[in-house]
């Protein structure tokens, strides 16, 4: 328990006791050997103590007063009562604090119990009480600070009558911190501010209570207005006028007993009453509520201040969000009253962008940049597009500063004085987490490809392919719905033709996350309160649902509806809204946005009317009552929000034998890596397209094939046979038996001497 150092120090004391023949190891005995710790020293030095003169003192009191052993006296030096309870008593306090070591300063603090003592007596003639010690313990507070805080608080009370506290113990000046240009200037909010003011200069429950989003600048109009009163650039009514932020923290801070938070708050109070010409601040108002009631109490911040408010003797400026207003603050009916609610909504872009060049030099010096007006207009835009949890102008300012900030990682040398529209599009794309190709200026280069590079990895669907990416690229160059997702649609088709693999390989291509859910999981209307999340009352309301969460998580993604047409026909409910708005809300109320979201669902519905036969030589064609059975199946309002919907035809054979080369290529990719090398015949291949081609089931029955054919041999002859250390194998068709033959080699050449006989 006691710490390395204090061991040695108390053996050091228990030596020396011993060799000079003392009787008892005392109390100073103790405080001697404490001035040799270095933990106690720091204390004590920090004390201002003389500890030449206090070990001096020790050593003559020790010397004249502690007993000493005869000769002839065997016995050992003995610790006293007091001696005891000071190291228990040390012990004991660094058990409750949480600690595990006993230093030597904590057994200082112990000696001060021990009033009676001369080594307490010792300590109190040098000046040092046990809270200095303590003090310094905790804060590393030295004594010259306490003192002069001491003094401070003595000349504050010469100053100031009784019962009076200074302002600047608890509040902020804004206007001091406006002159030192601490403060950015106000740009825009004209409106609010003239509202602001017209209020202020009420007679009675003259208090504007700023009520707005979080990011939208309530509190840059508190201190645009002190900025304003500096700069003289408001109303003669205001002129001379000072607002002050109040500081919950330190208005609480220390009150430890009943009655001491309201004494300071009620002279807090009287000041600013006093003060006719000053202005309270109060930064989230809502905490007002409840602050310093004591337990079960109703006496707090906002009942104090009341009275005050409603005749007018002093004047306060509150801000708060919608949420918190409605659910905390707008409950207390006579407080409410007292404000005069001021709604401060989310500036446009074009405003935004005006706020921005307006502050565009406070940021270019503090970063020693230089921002380009379109670098200005693309941190609004873009921050408006992809970061759609948060609010203008507070996340383009954000995207300003932030990409400034990155400059300041590079090297001197490679620095960049000028930031354009690529530093901000690299900001928006970490920011948002989304790849930051994406949120290029152009798409061009992905969106130019995107065509052929889906039919290189899906086979056989290039109509339905087709129509997919021309409904992506329209979107992409502005000429959709700002307030729909990118696309939705619904891909319609027999089972294994490559609805899900299109999917997959559009959001590999796009390079954005999938987010699958098969609705299969979704066919009873309980289900559906998974994706948004149980309704209030419920177990698991306090959750998310797992669509919006899904989302919220990643705004730019693709969403895979598989099966959809097994889902409950309350999810076509929910995706009404998302097709139509862009946007799904919780059960918390958040809202997802999927504005940025490509809706793919898959259906097999009409399938059946497809594979119809018909009555002749001539296969008729039946996708017209395929589309009939689509429109039985979902109804004419969630049809008509689709962007399209594309029929995936079933696959020729032709198409298989590029499936075929497709597993192939993938399995070589697999062998690589345990260095074997694979050849398949040509027969060998047709073979395969043979055995798994099945116009009904698609391209799954030769996933199984290759499985069957290929995968279960190769395993065996990896795992225990020639192919063990690597080499090759080839693949061929004994056509009489129309089976496939293996010829494995291995790349393993046993050595001579190490063949056993």
């Amino acid at each position: 328990m006691l710490n390395q150092e204090l061991e040695l120090s108390l053996n050091i004391a228990f030596a020396k006791a011993r060799d000079n023949r003392h009787e008892f190891m005392t109390v100073e005995h103790l405080l001697l050997a404490l001035l040799s710790n270095s933990s106690a020293r720091e204390a004590l030095e920090a004390c201002k103590v003389d500890l030449a003169q206090l070990r001096q003192e020790l050593e003559n009191f020790i010397s004249h007063t502690t007993p000493l052993l005869s000769e002839n006296d065997e016995r050992e030096t003995q610790p006293t009562l007091s001696f005891q309870r000071v190291l228990q008593r040390a012990v004991f306090h660094v058990q409750s604090s949480g600690r595990s070591e006993v230093s030597g300063a904590n057994v200082l603090v112990a000696i001060f119990s021990e009033q009676e003592s001369q080594a307490a007596y010792l300590l109190r003639k040098h000046d040092v009480s046990r809270l200095d010690v303590v003090n310094f313990i905790s804060h590393g507070t030295q004594k010259e600070d306490t003192e002069s805080d001491h003094q401070g608080s003595t000349q504050s009370a010469e100053e100031h009558p009784a019962g009076e506290e200074r302002l600047e113990n608890f509040t902020t000046n804004l206007n001091q911190l406006a002159q030192k240009g601490q403060i950015d200037p106000l740009i825009g909010r004209q409106d609010e501010l003239e509202r602001t003011i017209q209020v202020l200069c009420r007679r009675r429950k003259n208090n504007p209570l700023l009520v707005g989003e979080s990011g939208v600048g309530k509190t840059a109009i508190a201190e645009g207005l002190a900025w304003r009163i500096v700069q003289k650039d408001v109303p003669e009514v205001m002129a001379g006028c000072t607002i002050y932020s109040l500081d919950i923290g330190s208005l609480l801070a220390g009150t430890k007993y009943r009655g001491d938070f309201e004494k300071r708050f009620k002279s807090l109070l009287k000041t600013l009453e006093q003060d006719r010409k000053s202005i309270l601040f109060i930064d989230e108002i809502h905490t007002i509520i409840g602050a310093g009631a004591a337990s079960g109490g109703q006496v707090d911040a906002a009942n104090l201040i009341k009275p005050l408010l409603s005749s007018g003797r002093i004047r306060v400026i509150g801000s708060t969000t919608y949420h918190e207003f409605s659910n905390i603050f707008e409950k207390d009916r006579a407080l409410a009253r007292r404000f005069q609610k001021i709604d401060i909504v989310e500036p446009s872009p074009e405003e935004t962008v005006q706020i921005i060049k307006g502050l565009r030099t406070k940021y270019e010096s503090h970063h020693d940049v230089r921002y380009t007006t379109k670098a200005i207009r693309a941190a609004v835009d873009l921050s408006v597009k992809y970061i759609t949890d948060r609010h203008l102008p507070d996340k383009a300012i954000d995207v300003i500063d932030e990409a400034g900030a990155r400059t300041r990682l590079v090297p001197v040398s490679r620095r960049k004085k000028t930031i354009n529209v690529s530093d901000i599009e690299s900001v928006v794309a970490r920011i948002a987490r989304i790849p930051e190709k994406t949120v290029s200026a152009s798409d061009k280069d992905v969106l130019k490809t995107l065509d052929d590079r889906l039919k290189m990895l899906v086979f056989g669907q290039d109509t339905a392919i087709a129509a997919l990416t021309e409904a992506i690229k329209m979107s992409r160059a502005g000429l959709g719905q700002d307030n729909k997702p990118v696309g939705s649609f619904l891909l319609a088709g027999p089972t294994g033709v490559g609805k899900t693999e299109v999917t997959v390989q559009l959001a590999r291509v796009l390079n954005i996350k999938l987010l699958r859910f098969d609705m299969s999981e979704y066919m009873e209307r309980h289900t559906v309160s998974r994706l948004i999340g149980a309704p209030p009352g419920y177990v698991g309301f306090d959750q998310g649902g797992l669509l919006t969460d899904a989302v919220i998580k990643h705004p730019h993604s693709v969403l895979l509806l598989d099966e959809i047409e097994k889902a409950h026909p309350d999810v076509f409910n929910l995706l009404l809204q998302v097709m139509d708005n862009g946007t799904l809300t919780d059960n918390n109320g958040r809202k997802a946005d999927f504005r940025n979201v490509i809706l793919v669902m898959t259906t097999n519905a009409g399938v059946r009317e497809t594979q119809r036969t018909s009555i002749g030589f001539k296969q008729q064609d039946n996708s017209s009552d395929a589309m009939e059975e689509i429109k039985k199946v979902f109804t004419p309002e969630f049809r008509n929000r689709l962007d399209g919907i594309i029929w995936f035809n079933s696959l020729s054979i032709e198409v298989i034998q590029q499936v075929v080369d497709k597993f192939i290529v993938a399995l070589q990719a697999q062998l690589d890596e345990k260095g074997v090398s694979l050849e398949v015949s040509v027969d060998a291949r047709q073979w395969l397209c043979d055995k798994g081609y099945d116009k009904a089931m698609g391209a799954r029955p030769m996933a199984r094939v290759i499985q069957d054919s290929l995968k279960k041999p190769l395993a065996n002859e990896l795992l225990f046979g020639s192919l063990v250390h690597g080499g090759s194998v080839s693949i061929g068709l004994d056509k009489a038996k129309q089976v496939l033959t293996y010829d494995f080699s291995s790349a393993y050449k046993q050595k001579p001497e190490d063949v056993v006989h």
